[in-house]
């Protein structure tokens, strides 16, 4: 959800090629473990639930990782991280892929040394308001103290836009989602302002969601999905196709309910290499044959991972969107397994 602005680069670039060189996937198959960086706790992303064991939207993808390369979804450690330490831990090696609602932006991609490997939601920033304060538009929200999470692009988003709009805010300084959301509960800020999931996911943990609202306006273009570091090719390919893996499950009909059957053989051929029962793809990758069954077979398919942990039926209740399929109207796509 938040985006790190353009701290210690040359520090993160040159910790990024010197991890990136040992080699990700011989690292995580010896140690028989996949360390995840995720968020500090955000519900329906990843969020530890009351017996510790982590779950969510983001948690389901380094699941799915684990269970395509090591064979156990469970064989995940998770590493919660800050905006302000996700890239230094991931640059570093102490993690082996970022999956927390981090946004593609040219200088993380090219200037951090860092690899995207597909998003995974489509978001962009919004703000959230008490429903007393008679707010209908973030455009009436002049003089307005918002919290806003340090060393962040979302803090130039939210700059550009009071800017833009010839209006005036204090900004409130805070370092965690958690952070946010006390202060922004005891009145510390009149407006919270991260990606619009976020804002969401937060509202469904108050104690009265209805008495908050998220504002119309979407102030920029947030593409959230995992990453890994620049030049381990292998295991980019390996988080990069898990994830297609899973949107292509979803897109040829592919679910938790039904793999089993498929796994004897279909007639449509891109289903039989997706699940191996045809061709050479996890040879390719360096994995067993049925590597993306594996995966698939965590959570299910893209959809029904979506929906189990923040789809309209669950308590965040977000629409598919611009995260339905394309074939749906959508923006999501997976390159074809071929």
């Amino acid at each position: 959800m938040t985006k790190s602005v353009f701290f210690g680069i040359a520090t993160v670039a040159a910790l990024a090629a010197g991890a990136a060189a040992a080699g990700t996937l011989d690292d995580v198959k010896a140690r028989g473990t996949l360390n995840c960086g995720v968020t500090t706790g955000l519900v329906g992303f990843a969020a530890p639930d009351a017996n510790g064991e982590w779950k969510g939207f983001d948690v389901a993808v380094c699941r799915a990782v684990a269970a395509a390369v090591l064979d156990d979804p469970n064989a995940v450690e998770f590493v919660p991280t800050t905006g302000k330490t996700r890239f230094t831990a991931l640059a570093s090696g102490e993690i082996d892929m970022l999956a927390r609602n981090t946004t593609w932006t040219f200088s993380r991609d090219v200037d951090l040394k860092f690899e995207f490997t597909g998003i995974n939601y489509y978001d962009g920033q919004g703000f959230m308001v008490p429903k007393e304060l008679g707010v209908s538009s973030a455009k009436e929200l002049d003089g307005a103290t918002v919290c806003i999470q340090t060393g962040t692009t979302t803090e130039l988003n939210l700059a550009d836009f009071f800017r833009s709009n010839n209006i005036s805010y204090e900004p409130v300084p805070i370092e965690t989602n958690a952070e946010a959301q006390q202060q922004y509960l005891a009145g510390a800020c009149d407006v919270y302002t991260t990606d619009a999931s976020g804002l969401a996911a937060t509202r469904a943990t108050f104690e009265a969601p209805g008495d908050h609202v998220v504002l119309p306006e979407i102030v920029s273009k947030e593409p959230l999905g995992p990453l890994v570091r620049h030049g381990d090719n292998d295991w980019g390919d390996i988080v990069r196709w898990t994830l297609n893996a899973l949107i292509t499950a979803e897109e040829l009909g592919v679910t938790s309910a039904n793999m089993g059957d498929m796994m004897s053989g279909t007639n449509n051929p891109e289903i039989n290499r997706l699940l191996g029962t045809e061709g050479n793809l996890g040879e390719m990758l360096g994995l067993p044959a049925d590597w993306a069954a594996k995966a698939i077979g965590v959570g299910g398919n893209y959809g029904e991972i979506f929906e189990a942990n923040i789809g309209e039926s669950t308590p965040i209740g977000l629409a598919r969107g611009l995260n339905a399929l394309w074939t749906e109207g959508g923006l999501l796509y997976s390159p074809p397994f071929r």
